[in-house]
């Protein structure tokens, strides 16, 4: 009970007799469901939420908040449920602590699995009540200060976790005293030596440091007071966390690190930090290119202060961070200080609205990730941001991590401009969607109404949301593509049996989905287009038996002439390899390969000699006569070794409507160079008059028609 009352003696200060009255009913009522039961450290566990309790007492959080705190573990680990607490205290409560609480009830094939569904559950209920995430912070910041009492493997599992989600999630919210010590305290757990060596390092070379961060504070604070600046001047120790972080990520030596001063200047007005600003780049000189305003333009997380690096006395680096009072405390304790200074909902800090977006594009990630596992990799991208800034053509800034591009950006604005956006003008050029944006820059997205995501955009993307969302429309692309195919190529093989797949009759479909233990036609469909099922095989499942009485295409004496028609508009699920090359005119070969549909190559490529071994897997394709788009075909010719002979090649190709996709350049000897072009041709004959149109080229001495 002395606790409880060091608690109501802290909440007192700021909330009504009546809110205190309900906090201390919680704990009565935590006190009962938890009786009995111990954690491992051998104390009662009704001492935990209670420190909980009191870390979330210490941000002015709200009764609700301090009560959810106090009862957050009671249906996980008791009999209580849900409907009892919202009966006792409130809807607002039970949905908080049924937010912190895991699913228990679920079996999980791994610590991963468990892992990835309970983080996306407390993710959805954050989105609902932005309070859940800061009892789960309090609550995982209590159990690594008692981590001790854990065996070593749980221990490095929990310390992990903690630094790759639960410490950015507290950056992101600009809960930045939080964030230090879960890193410190993560650190510590996960590599016990490694801390040892570091903090023995920190405390021999702070007494060097002593003298030097007292002449420099005494400096600036002189400084200050001849410009008649009223200022705080703190020097900040830089935590362990963050050298080893710097001096992994930089391959920088300890000496390098821990001889960057930092100090923080805390001033009354956002006017002042400017005028603070001249008078230390007047003290000492500014290095160039490290200068930041986060006050005019915040981070993510509402974050706002002055930095720049200087050129110190004793040849060091000092770091100086200039801000205002409010602003260091919702540096410190984030959207928390919407709690701390503000009350009723329309009057919150920048801290909270920027939490509220990030949420928001958090939810909609979830709705396009595939499984939990795929959305908590995606949250865990999204949570290492390291700001670029630019500007769209009407002037609104918008914030991207390091490394985004204009397909990013596009992605940001909205999921419409990503899905169909086909080119970007930087600073008002024409520029590849694939360019890392820099901060600073205006970039304009080119949208037009029929493109379509790019598979290819995967391998440069860096956000979170244009890779779930990319990721989204070619998993329902492919999948509508294969049933399409998937009912062609039943319909070829149900020619054998003169009747349509729309002519089956509806039992005869039921009865085969129930072998296949498929839940409905188009999963069955889908299977066929992707080669997961082999179209006679479903074909005789289909009809009849009395109409069934023919040989698989396998073992029939010669190959049905009926063929699969190629129209090399099908999409993801019909593709041509590069190794032949099959172009419109040429004798081609299906061959279905699970998971990747139909691969089409020429009846000469080197690899179908392999595929005979699986007649099963053939299917007899033509091609469509008419087609209205262009296939890559390889080229190579021997060309003398002479100045401005490539550019004559390519204006040759470029004259007869064929665009150059890759080209590369072999020495054969001194005088011979050997030229490879992928080209796009329409078929035989334009891939024809191309090569003849090279072959008239008088440095050109053969070309020839490339199979690899």
């Amino acid at each position: 009970m002395s606790q409880i009352d060091d608690l109501s003696a802290q909440i007192e200060t700021y909330l009504e007799p009546d809110q205190v009255k309900k906090v201390r009913r919680a704990y009565l009522f935590g006190a009962k469901a938890h009786a009995g039961q111990r954690r491992l450290s051998g104390e009662p566990y009704i001492q935990h939420p209670l420190a909980v309790a009191r870390i979330l007492a210490g941000m002015h959080m709200d009764h609700q908040t301090l009560v959810a705190a106090i009862l957050h573990d009671v249906i996980e680990d008791t009999a209580t449920v849900k409907e009892k607490i919202g009966r006792q205290f409130g809807k607002g409560v039970a949905e908080l602590v049924d937010g912190v609480s895991k699913l228990k009830q679920i079996e999980f094939d791994s610590y991963a699995e468990a892992q990835a569904h309970n983080f996306r559950k407390m993710l959805m209920a954050v989105a609902a009540d932005i309070r859940v995430i800061l009892v789960k912070l309090a609550d995982r910041l209590h159990n690594m200060r008692t981590l001790g009492a854990l065996p070593p493997k749980k221990r490095r599992l929990v310390a992990r976790e903690t630094l790759e989600i639960y410490a950015p999630i507290a950056q992101r919210l600009g809960m930045n005293s939080i964030r230090l010590e879960l890193e410190e305290l993560g650190f510590a757990a996960l590599y016990p030596t490694r801390y040892r060596v570091l903090s023995e390092e920190v405390r021999k070379a702070r007494g060097h440091r002593k003298e030097i961060v007292d002449n420099i504070k005494n400096a600036l604070k002189r400084r200050l007071r001849q410009e008649r600046l009223p200022a705080q001047v703190i020097g900040r120790e830089k935590h362990l966390y963050g050298i080893y972080k710097k001096m992994q990520n930089k391959g920088l030596s300890f000496a390098e690190v821990f001889d960057v001063y930092a100090f923080r200047i805390i001033v009354d007005t956002v006017d002042t930090c400017y005028r603070v600003l001249g008078a230390v780049h007047n003290l000492y000189k500014p290095v160039p290119g490290k200068f930041k305003d986060y006050i005019a333009i915040p981070k993510a997380n509402g974050y706002q202060s002055l930095h720049t690096v200087l050129f110190g006395p004793y040849g060091v680096s000092i770091e100086v961070q200039i801000r205002t009072k409010e602003m260091d405390d919702v540096g410190e304790a984030g959207i928390a200080a919407h709690w701390l200074y503000k009350s009723g909902d329309g009057d919150k800090t920048t801290a909270h609205i920027r939490a509220r977006e990030w949420l928001r594009g958090i939810l909609e990630m979830q709705k396009t990730a595939g499984n939990p596992e795929e959305f908590l990799e995606n949250v865990k991208v999204d949570l290492f941001p390291d700001e670029v800034y630019v500007f769209t053509p009407k002037g609104d800034i918008i914030e991207l991590p390091r490394g985004a591009t204009a397909v990013d950006l596009a992605y940001t604005i909205h999921t419409g401009v990503g899905n169909t956006c086909v080119g970007a003008r930087i600073n008002r050029r024409l520029a590849p969607l694939s360019t890392p944006l820099s901060t600073g820059q205006t970039v304009e997205i080119i949208t037009a109404p029929g493109a379509r995501p790019n598979p290819a955009w995967l391998n440069f993307v860096v956000t979170a949301k244009a890779r779930s969302t990319i990721r989204h429309y070619l998993k329902n692309l492919q999948r509508d593509e294969a049933i399409a195919l998937g009912k062609r190529m039943l319909n070829l093989e149900l020619k054998n049996f003169s009747v349509s797949f729309d002519e089956i009759n509806p039992k005869q479909l039921e009865t085969a989905l129930e072998e296949f233990k498929l839940k409905d036609i188009n999963e069955l469909l889908e299977d066929v287009g992707l080669g997961k099922r082999m179209a006679p095989l479903v074909a005789r499942h289909l009809v009849p038996s009395p109409r069934a009485q023919w040989k698989l295409p396998w073992k029939r004496t010669s190959r049905s002439t009926r063929a699969l028609y190629i129209k090399g508009t099908e999409g993801m699920v019909v593709s041509f390899p590069k190794c032949c090359y099959p172009i419109p005119g040429d004798p081609i070969l299906g061959f279905v390969s699970a998971g990747r549909g139909i691969v089409v190559h020429h009846q000469s490529c080197k690899n179908v000699a392999e595929y005979r071994k699986q007649p099963e897997k053939w299917v007899n394709v033509e091609w469509e006569n008419r087609l209205d788009r262009d296939f890559p075909a390889a080229i190579r010719m021997n060309v003398t070794n002479q100045r401005g002979v490539l550019a004559t090649v390519a204006t040759a190709i470029a004259d007869e409507g064929a665009n150059i996709e890759n080209v590369e350049m072999k020495d054969r000897d001194d005088r011979y160079v050997t030229l490879s072009f992928v080209i796009a041709v329409r078929d035989r004959q334009h891939l024809a008059r191309v090569m003849h149109r090279i072959g008239g080229i008088k440095h050109v001495s053969g070309i020839s028609r490339a199979k690899a």
